[in-house]
């Protein structure tokens, strides 16, 4: 029997975070243009900001994704997975940093680092996958010169090799197969800020609305 590939996207927002869908309407985005699963990994942030998925937050989350788990799987055939996106946002690259963390079924902080909090969600069964990576060469351009980028590098090389973080891609990493480009749905879910060439919130905006009507 021949073998196909899942059509998979395993980084995907929502109206709990940065999303401009709610997971009903994400499931079908995705279930429609024919993909086999969805992860849906809104952000978590630091406690003392106050949006994104938050501690007291989490149990309806989740079981807002596992109602519609259970419908995407009936309708669609899709297998729907929780996760959340582990976001540090720091001037310093060694502090910063975006992980998605698939199949977390409980809530992890991020307010003791990203490092503990890939601890946490890989003891908690979680497969980590590094968030739209980017060459190792913008991120020293952008913050304090070669020094900082190669003190980055070997930073990145013990993080990777400790976390186990995957870079594979996937639709939403910005290197997509030919497969998930021809049927990656128009609708953005990733902010604009997360790397060069996304999509504008706006345009995101604009292409959602077209999807709803």
């Amino acid at each position: 029997m021949a073998r196909r590939p899942l059509l998979a996207e395993l980084h995907a927002h929502t109206t709990w975070s940065d999303g401009v869908l709610n997971p009903g309407e994400l499931v079908d985005l995705y279930g429609s243009s024919g993909f086999d699963v969805l992860a849906i990994t809104d952000h978590v942030v630091h406690s003392a900001v106050d949006r994104h998925v938050r501690a007291e937050t989490y149990a309806a989350y989740l079981d807002e994704i596992d109602a519609e788990a259970e419908r995407a799987r009936r309708r669609y055939g899709l297998l729907l997975l929780p996760g959340l996106e582990l976001t540090i946002e720091d001037p310093d690259p060694r502090q910063a940093g975006h992980a998605v963390a698939v199949g977390l079924r409980r809530f992890v902080s991020v307010d003791d680092g990203l490092e503990a909090a890939l601890g946490d969600a890989r003891a908690a069964g979680a497969a980590l996958i590094a968030a739209h990576p980017y060459p190792l060469a913008k991120a020293a351009a952008s913050h304090r010169g070669t020094a900082c980028f190669a003190e980055h590098r070997e930073w990145a090389a013990e993080a990777v090799d400790r976390f186990e973080l995957s870079t594979a891609t996937s639709a939403s990493t910005g290197s997509p197969s030919a497969a998930c480009r021809r049927s990656r749905p128009a609708t953005s879910t990733c902010p604009s800020t997360c790397s060069p060439g996304r999509r504008s919130s706006a345009a995101s905006r604009a292409s959602a609305q077209s999807w709803r009507s």
